[in-house]
Order: C-alpha cells, then sequence, then structure tokens
C-alpha cells in the first residue's frame, strides 16, 4: 500500500543517522528517498511511521459557539484513543477543555494525522486548534505532525455524486454510520445526556473505522503533497 515521505522533524538524531547511512533499493540514502523508507520498511529501521485517523464530534459546526463533545484517534491496523465530555463537564462551565488536553496528547502520539472533511478551511482540526487556543492549551504547531485530509483525495482522484464520508463508504461497500446523525441526540448531549454523549462517542468510533477502511481502499491512486497539521 502506498503512503507518504516520512515526517523528518519529528526524528531523533539517530534516526536521521541512520536514514544517511542506509540506501533503498536506487542505491540513495533514505535520508534523500524518504519515500523509499516508508514503501520499503526496512526491517532493521530503528523507527517506524505512526499514523492515526483522527474525527471528532461537536456541538455546533463553529468553535467560538460550540464545543466539542468527543474524539477518535484510531492507530493504523491498531487501537483507539478517545475522549468524551461528561454530564460533569458541561454543568461545570468546563466543556470540553479536558477532552481538547487529552486529544493534543494522543495527537502527539503520532507522526501523520489522516481526516476526512477535516484540514485547513474544513471542520476537525480548524475546530481543535480553536478550542485549543481558546483554552491556552500547547496545540501541536506548524509542521510537528503531518496530515492527510482524505477528503481531498476523494475529490481529486474519483467522481462521485457527494464526496461524503458515508457516500464513499457506501459506494466502496466499507461498513458506516451505523450510528447516524440524529438531531435530538445532539441537542440532548448539549444538556449533558448520559445516553446521547455514549450515543455519540460509538458514532464518532465508527467514523475512524471506516476513514481508515475507506484509506486503505483508495490511497494507492493518489499522490497529495505533505502538509502540516
Amino acid at each position: 500500500m502506498k503512503e507518504y515521505s516520512i515526517n523528518l522533524n519529528r526524528l531523533k538524531k539517530a534516526d536521521i543517522l541512520w536514514m544517511y547511512n542506509h540506501y533503498c533499493k536506487h542505491r540513495h540514502t533514505y535520508l534523500s528517498h524518504p519515500q523509499c523508507f516508508v514503501s520499503e520498511h526496512p526491517a532493521d529501521a530503528p523507527f517506524t511511521e505512526r499514523i492515526g485517523f483522527l474525527d471528532i464530534e461537536a456541538s455546533n459546526l463553529k468553535a467560538n459557539f460550540g464545543y466539542a463533545f468527543s474524539y477518535c484517534i484510531k492507530e493504523l491496523d491498531g487501537q483507539i484513543y478517545e475522549g468524551c465530555v461528561t454530564q460533569h463537564d458541561i454543568r461545570s462551565g468546563i466543556f470540553d477543555k479536558g477532552v481538547i488536553k487529552q486529544c493534543i496528547d494522543d495527537m502527539r502520539k503520532f507522526d501523520r494525522i489522516i481526516v476526512y472533511f477535516g484540514g485547513d478551511c474544513r471542520f476537525d482540526v480548524p475546530f481543535l486548534r480553536t478550542r485549543a487556543v481558546y483554552w491556552g492549551l500547547d496545540f501541536p504547531i506548524y509542521k510537528e505532525i503531518q496530515l492527510l485530509d482524505l477528503w481531498m483525495v476523494i475529490k481529486r482522484r474519483f467522481k462521485l455524486h457527494s464526496n461524503r464520508l458515508q457516500v464513499a463508504c457506501d459506494f466502496f461497500g466499507i461498513p458506516s454510520k451505523e450510528h447516524g446523525m440524529n438531531h435530538d441526540v445532539w441537542i440532548r448531549a448539549m444538556a449533558g445526556d448520559r445516553n446521547a454523549l455514549h450515543y455519540i462517542l460509538e458514532h464518532n468510533r465508527e467514523d475512524v473505522v471506516s476513514t481508515e477502511a475507506l484509506y486503505k481502499r483508495v490511497i494507492m491512486y493518489s499522490n497529495v503533497p505533505r502538509s502540516s497539521l
């Protein structure tokens, strides 16, 4: 499966030296051909790139009028890191401060974050950044973590009647949205209803699982330039 060039900004000195002293199939150093490092997966490499699939759910599409209910980050072929506001958080006025901090901590476990309609001028990452700055939290700076918006791959490389995640998943036979968006649930969640918040977290989990499956299905057809979180 094709992936993207490694984030050199996060490598340790020893890792960079290893890449300088080891060669790819083209007889270039991995430092000059980092894409080869990703595609060849050398068995003796001292590190690997960690990829996570991020999705958030929120009370509003605008971060100055809403707050995050939950987040999930699914490690490629691995576990899900997650967090969700509680009834106490909402009623005490803390809202998503703790969840945003936890999400930032979990994002920093990854070299590359994959989102769907979550990049610049879209939703997830700008929303998280806005809430983090509002709360005075240390959000990842430019080039600290790499970002890929899978929505751009679907938009540029495929031709569907809609580029929504569910449409792409349905077309390619990928299960998604068992816990669909329900306005009554979102309204009750804003009031701190525990069952509604649990429902939204399940919805959130399903989105990162289906995003990972879609990524595996389509990523080999694209060569999207790398960008920063």
